[in-house]
């Protein structure tokens, strides 16, 4: 297994974890096991993420539960062994499907079904991930 030592980080609001990656409202995240998450990303929890565990997101990702722009504002959820490419902005009220691949620089500002390969700006599923590719995705968690 990769994380054969992980542990839970230390997390706590507006610091960088030891990881150097930032959460505001840590007491909404719900952050699954063998979870690793890159560098200089930023997380506001303030209505709600969930991750799940084996979860993989790139440095310098941004997820947001709220939106002050457009006022937007939802629980975003990150479904079991999914993999966010670094620079990818996931957006208030989205939930990415189980086993699924979220491309580099990507924008998510909606929902992806599990099994799924997306990326652009904005999102668009690109195909659904083939057994292989699935079967190869979940070694990685044993």
């Amino acid at each position: 297994m990769r994380f054969k030592n992980w542990k839970f980080p230390q997390i706590e609001h507006n610091k960088l974890t030891e990881y150097n990656w930032l959460v505001q409202y840590p007491e909404n995240l719900k952050l699954g096991k063998y979870t690793d998450i890159g560098a200089f990303t930023y997380i506001n929890a303030k209505y709600g993420v969930i991750i799940e565990d084996y979860v993989q997101i790139g440095s310098h990702s941004s997820i947001y539960s709220v939106s002050t722009i457009d006022n937007k504002k939802g629980k975003v959820i990150i479904r079991r062994n999914v993999r966010i490419g670094s620079h990818s902005v996931i957006m208030p009220g989205v939930e990415i499907g189980e086993n699924s691949i979220i491309g580099a620089f990507s924008f998510v500002n909606k929902s992806i079904p599990p099994n799924s390969l997306a990326y652009g700006i904005p999102v668009k599923v690109i195909r659904k991930l083939t057994e292989e590719e699935i079967k190869k995705l979940l070694e990685e968690t044993k």
